[in-house]
């Protein structure tokens, strides 16, 4: 207890003093702080409520952090997709590309040198392309056929004048020769010349200039030519005549021999242009078909007669015509998906519908089709195809490297990772994001061909196969787009929700320890006056202490 007495004036001036210190003290803190509640002493219950209150809406603020990654995570997985779809598209015009190009290879043939009867296989042997193995195309088929032979054996062409001289001893001139008949018949058409010799024998001589024969019958032919009259020929050293109008002529040389003879009338009848040729019948010369249109035969000119009196039809070895052979490939799906064939006035024109090089055996380096596979020339693949395949092949890498690269802080939703998101403080409310089956997007899920060969784009059903492939993949990327877009939306409203709701959270906390600045202010303006009064009152009170002393001095 003190022992100092003061006056009550003044012990009351100094409680004022001491009162309004004290509130201008909590009106300081108040106005430093910003709150109006700093500790539970000052309100329990709006302390606490307002702790709790701040504490969920830091708990959602922390979410906050990862809803703003999961967003970022669920953007990235969608870029990715958008650019595969892209990739997608680009795949798809390639393929199209490659479907609306025909920029097949061709090679056209001609069938000139094809002999049905060579004994060789006659047949084009196709091998590469669109070709699996060798595919043999028959050139050849049995048929009916005209055919003409010589009807005496062959022999060389001679220049020569067949005679027939009066042999017996009966003298026509002398009386008494006995009447009778003398028949004289000729292959040709030009006329005997008769004669008489010394005896008065008849003397026949045949100009020289036919390769027929003559000979001498009837009841007189003995006396006048002897007792055993034969035939013989006339010849001009030529052996010429017509197959269909298609003039030959052998002489000595260029028939010396049957072999000769063949070889080249054949030359002759392929010059011309015949569907006939000549070959060996058992030793004389022949004629025969060797096309199925070859039609009739008709044998003509100086030594025509050689040949008999008409063609006969017999079962030959016939090569098809081009047109034949056209319709053969193309009404063939042996054939007809691989390669197609056209008339190049009257050569057979291939085309190679395949991205890979064509070997087509049978036919030389003249572009002939000589029917057997000791030769054989190419027809180049569509490399147009060929380079299209190397894109989509490229840009379909592109689209695994797209998926790869579409991750976000170390989640590729894209290569099926898991993205979970949380939305509120006690665990409650979350979400799982992955992509369909949890399955990775990338060509292989999506069905897109590993590779895609340059022979995958050889014909049009194929790449229509493989486009169905690409148009689904786009249906199943744009369907994941859409989901993940959904999924987007779900965690971006989630945003918005908790951003609004840490709002009224810290709104409501605020409420309950925030000081009104305003009023706390104009209450520190009216402390500070009334500690200014009572400081002027003590001061007062202090001055009338002072007058009692001077009184007693």
């Amino acid at each position: 207890m003190s022992d100092i007495n003061l006056t009550s004036a003044v012990r009351q001036n100094l409680l004022s003093l001491q009162g309004t210190a004290s509130m201008m003290a909590k009106t300081q803190n108040k106005l430093s702080t910003g709150n109006k509640v700093n500790t539970a002493l000052d309100n329990p219950s709006n302390f606490f409520t307002a702790s709790s209150l701040n504490s969920r809406a830091s708990d959602l603020g922390n979410l906050m952090d990862s809803m703003a990654n999961g967003v970022k995570t669920i953007e990235a997985a969608d870029n990715g997709l958008t650019s595969i779809t892209k990739t997608l598209e680009s795949m798809q015009s390639t393929l199209r590309q490659a479907r609306q190009d025909k920029s097949f290879e061709t090679n056209s043939y001609s069938m000139s040198n094809l002999d049905p009867n060579s004994g060789a296989t006659n047949q084009l042997a196709l091998s590469g392309g669109a070709f699996t193995g060798t595919t043999n195309l028959a050139l050849t088929t049995t048929g009916t056929g005209y055919t003409s032979t010589m009807t005496a054996a062959y022999a060389a062409p001679a220049a020569s004048a067949a005679t027939y001289t009066s042999t017996g001893t009966t003298d026509i001139d002398a009386a008494g020769n006995t009447a009778g008949t003398l028949n004289v018949t000729y292959g040709g058409t030009t006329k005997l010349t008769a004669t008489d010799n010394a005896t008065h024998g008849i003397v026949l001589t045949a100009a020289n200039n036919e390769d027929a024969s003559f000979a001498v019958s009837g009841t007189a032919a003995t006396s006048i030519f002897g007792a055993a009259p034969t035939s013989a020929r006339g010849s001009d050293g030529k052996l010429s005549f017509t197959v269909n109008g298609a003039a030959v002529s052998l002489d000595a040389t260029s028939g010396a021999t049957l072999t000769d003879a063949v070889a080249n009338t054949n030359i002759a009848l392929k010059a011309a242009g015949s569907k006939f040729q000549a070959y060996n019948n058992g030793g004389n010369l022949g004629i025969r078909a060797i096309t199925t249109d070859a039609g009739a035969l008709s044998m003509g000119g100086v030594d025509g007669e050689l040949f008999g009196a008409s063609a006969s039809a017999s079962n030959l070895s016939l090569g098809y015509t081009t047109d034949e052979l056209v319709a053969n490939i193309n009404n063939s799906t042996t054939y007809n998906t691989k390669i197609k064939a056209s008339n190049d006035n009257g050569k057979l024109r291939i085309q190679n519908l395949s991205t890979q090089d064509l070997t087509v055996g049978g036919t030389n380096s003249s572009n002939q089709i000589i029917g057997t596979a000791t030769a054989s020339t190419t027809i180049k693949g569509n490399s147009t195809r060929s380079g299209l395949a190397d894109q989509f092949n490229e840009l379909r890498d592109q689209l695994d490297k797209l998926a790869d690269d579409a991750s976000f802080n170390g989640i590729n939703l894209l290569r099926g990772d898991k993205l979970a998101i949380t939305f509120n403080e006690t665990g409650t409310s979350s979400i799982d994001i992955l992509a369909k089956d949890g399955k990775s997007v990338d060509s292989t899920t999506l069905g897109v061909p590993t590779t895609l060969t340059a022979k995958s784009l050889d014909s049009d059903d194929s790449i229509d196969a493989t486009l169905s492939l690409v148009k689904t993949a786009i249906s199943t990327v744009r369907s994941q787009s859409s989901a993940f877009g959904s999924n987007l939306s779900v965690v971006e409203n989630r945003q918005d929700f908790s951003k609004n709701m840490i709002n009224t959270l810290e709104t409501g906390a605020g409420n309950l320890t925030l000081a009104d600045m305003n009023q706390e202010a104009a209450n520190m303006v009216a402390l500070q006056t009334r500690q200014s009064l009572a400081t002027s009152s003590l001061s007062m009170a202090n001055q009338a202490d002072q007058n009692v002393l001077q009184l007693l001095r």
